[in-house]
């Protein structure tokens, strides 16, 4: 009895240090670091917002981004103050490297090409953040991991992407791309033209290619997952700016739920069409010439060279990671780009006509081949100029580990960076007055002579880490605008309204109305 009492006894004072210890941890976490870091960044020069306890900048910059897209813009390409708006009021206010706050981190915006190239190319210095288990289930995989995964998925990956592959996939291009310019074409009147939203028609084309070059004869199963892909995008915009509030990742809210419950059913989805295809590659009967089967085919390489050990090839959920990152990835970068790109045609029919002539010399009205495609050099110009203008993804985020220097600065541990891909494609420091001027000439020579050699234009990223699908994204975009531009010319409809948005990627929020006319 006595012994209890004194057990009990002992346990107070034991569960007060835990309480003390805890609420120690709590302040420290939600002030006491924060204000730390604050000060460490303050010393060297850097200038941003004040830290708000727990929210950080979160609700302003929510605030800011429903206040941008609450009314259509004049057709302009001066888009930054409605696409990032906070980030273009940090910048107006604070000066070209200013810092804000995520939920209780800092995150310093980096603008000069200098410090960028450093970010880009020291990968382990900059890897990227974790990526938070709700952004998990809109897609994860190589974009996301770092260190020694990375470099194993990248390795995996790359025979899918090389040209002898892209080549082999080319009529696949043309065969969908086709497909929609014929149901284009029956919808023209007796006068050969018709008002058209292009925007889901070219959604619904990228998606094509991508399920066809991903999963080859079951692609109409996986159209049906990218659907669901897709369906995860709205809710996770919804939660964007609450997941780096501290804690609110762990509620259970109802797009949560929502999103978590979808996510299985792809994952599902998707491991029975994996399933089915190592079956059929090992019966002998299935090509290996889409995505899935390239990527299959290069892990079991990699399973005969190391044995399967988990530090050397892909499990069948790193696949399933693959393949969605692949359906929203290349869907999502491919369809902002020939949209904005048919958009900008139509208000520069000058270089519309300039490129119809070069497609139409190399061409004429047969099917366009790689050879030719590599030899378009208008429209490659072009391409560049749209995604200078409007790049598919406005910024590309980093962490900091460890205390690094950075050009001038030393940058504490935990602190995060960002580099805003559209306020430095539009900076008038950078590209000159005419920065928000649509002029593709600037890259007549190329992009190294366009940007003086330096990292003043990444679209796709850069260094070590530049989107692996790069070269498959502008090979589908210059055969779908060659397709187009070979059978119509276009304008922009009386009802268009312009207004980019950051919904994921870079999208036309009221769509892109056209009037299309049969050449």
């Amino acid at each position: 009895m006595e012994e209890s009492k004194a057990a009990k006894a002992m346990g107070v004072p034991v569960a007060i240090l835990v309480l003390i210890w805890t609420a120690w941890k709590v302040v420290n976490w939600l002030w006491l670091r924060p204000k730390k870091l604050e000060r460490l960044l303050r010393q060297q020069g850097l200038q941003g917002t004040p830290y708000t306890l727990v929210t950080g900048d979160s609700t302003r910059m929510s605030s800011m981004h429903l206040q941008a897209k609450s009314k259509p813009m004049n057709l302009s390409h001066d888009i930054i103050p409605r696409t990032s708006s906070f980030y273009n009021h940090l910048v107006n206010q604070y000066g070209k490297n200013p810092f804000m706050w995520i939920g209780a981190s800092p995150r310093i915006l980096i603008t000069d090409p200098v410090l960028i190239k450093d970010v880009m190319n020291k990968i382990y210095d900059f890897p990227k953040p974790d990526t938070n288990p709700v952004a998990k289930l809109l897609v994860t995989g190589l974009v996301n991991y770092n260190g020694d995964q990375w470099a194993k998925h990248r390795r995996i990956i790359n025979p899918a992407f090389n040209v002898e592959k892209l080549k082999i996939m080319l009529p696949i291009f043309y065969e969908s791309i086709n497909d929609m310019v014929c149901k284009w074409e029956k919808m023209l009147s007796s006068y050969g033209s018709c008002h058209i939203d292009v925007w889901p028609f070219l959604q619904n084309v990228t998606c094509d290619v991508i399920s066809r070059t991903a999963f080859g004869s079951s692609y109409e199963e996986g159209k049906r997952i990218f659907e669901l892909i897709k369906e995860q995008a709205e809710p996770f915009m919804r939660l964007l700016f609450k997941l780096d509030i501290p804690g609110y990742r762990f509620l259970p809210t109802s797009d949560k739920n929502w999103m978590a419950r979808n996510d299985r059913d792809i994952r599902a989805s998707l491991k029975d069409i994996i399933n089915k295809k190592e079956k059929a590659m090992e019966a002998g009967e299935a090509p290996n010439d889409d995505v899935l089967g390239i990527l299959l085919e290069s892990n079991h390489k990699e399973i005969e060279q190391h044995g399967n050990s988990k530090e050397d090839v892909m499990s069948i959920e790193d696949v399933i990671e693959e393949c969605k990152l692949f359906y929203l990835a290349g869907q999502e970068t491919t369809s902002v780009l020939l949209v904005w790109t048919m958009v900008l045609l139509c208000k520069y029919p000058e270089w519309q006509k300039n490129a119809r002539e070069e497609i139409l010399r190399v061409f004429g009205n047969q099917q366009p081949d790689f050879g030719g495609l590599n030899q378009l050099k208008i429209v490659t110009m072009i391409l560049y100029e749209v995604l200078r203008l409007y790049p598919p993804v406005l910024f590309f985020h980093r962490a900091v580990p460890r205390d690094t220097k950075l050009g001038h600065l030393t940058i504490p541990k935990g602190v995060g960076v960002t580099l805003p891909v559209g306020l430095i494609h539009h900076d008038c420091e950078l590209w000159g007055d005419d920065a928000k001027e649509f002029k593709p000439e600037r890259f007549f020579e190329g992009v190294l002579k366009a940007t003086k050699g330096q990292v003043s234009f990444f679209p796709f990223g850069w260094g070590p880490r530049i989107c692996i699908g790069q070269n498959f994204a502008m090979l589908e975009a210059k055969m779908a605008i060659s397709v187009i531009l070979q059978r119509f010319w276009f304008e922009l409809s009386p009802t268009y309204a312009h207004a980019p948005i950051l919904d994921v990627t870079l999208k036309p929020q009221y769509g892109a109305p056209i009037v299309l006319h049969k050449l």
